[in-house]
């Protein structure tokens, strides 16, 4: 078999499906590709090497939702995009553990570029859309990591902690509305206040910037 980026990095991504980040090792998986440890060093210079590109490969094949659709305002396509993100990252075992610390790599500047300048485009300052881009980007990741990181016995858990919560009424309400909406829908609030607070913060920047200010502005004259 010829060994080469492409080869390792799907004998990678179907070894992390089946033991998981704690189990995956360099060793186990040059075992399953029949080399030596050493072979895979030609392609990657050392595992976490190896991990960041195994996290691009999941976003190139199963983040869609990248840039922008015409006609799509800016907290429209935000909204997709972490939608597309998340799914992503749900669809390989402990994907948000991968991705987490990781950063861009220099070859996907551009299209981190093309990300900002649709957002600026659509009438968001740049530093405001990549503190808004950076803050869904690990809000998503930390909705991933708690659903992947669900205990087996979860449900008996939640079953205890409500009936726990039955002489709470706040609780009890809110924890019944959690439970109702799922992970899914819960997500979707979240990305909601965090588009709808931005819209909202950006409003209020343009109110100020059009006030005159306070040492300029003229006294009414006094009648006489």
């Amino acid at each position: 078999m010829k060994l080469d980026s492409e080869t390792i990095l799907e004998a990678a991504l179907a070894l992390l499906d089946e033991v998981g980040m704690d189990k995956l090792s360099t060793r186990l998986l040059a075992e399953r590709l029949g080399v030596q440890q050493p072979a895979l060093y030609w392609h990657f210079k050392n595992k976490r090497a190896l991990l960041d590109a195994m996290s691009g490969e999941i976003l190139r094949r199963a983040h869609e939702r990248r840039l922008p659709l015409e006609g799509e305002s800016w907290g429209e396509f935000l909204r997709e995009n972490a939608r597309s993100f998340r799914r992503a990252l749900l669809a390989r075992r402990d994907g948000a553990r991968l991705h987490a610390g990781t950063e861009p790599d220099p070859g996907d500047l551009e299209m981190v570029e093309a990300q900002l300048a649709a957002v600026v485009s659509r009438g968001m300052p740049a530093t405001d859309a990549m503190a808004l881009m950076i803050a869904l980007g690990r809000y998503t990741v930390g909705c991933v990591l708690e659903e992947q990181a669900a205990p087996d016995d979860a449900p008996a858990r939640q079953q205890t902690l409500d009936a726990a919560a039955a002489s709470r009424p706040l609780l009890a309400e809110a924890f019944a509305s959690y439970r109702k909406a799922g992970p899914d829908a819960m997500f979707d609030i979240g990305v909601e206040f965090m588009i709808e607070g931005a819209k909202a913060r950006l409003g209020n920047k343009k109110t100020e910037e059009g006030k005159e200010p306070k040492a300029t502005r003229r006294k009414p004259t006094p009648r006489r």
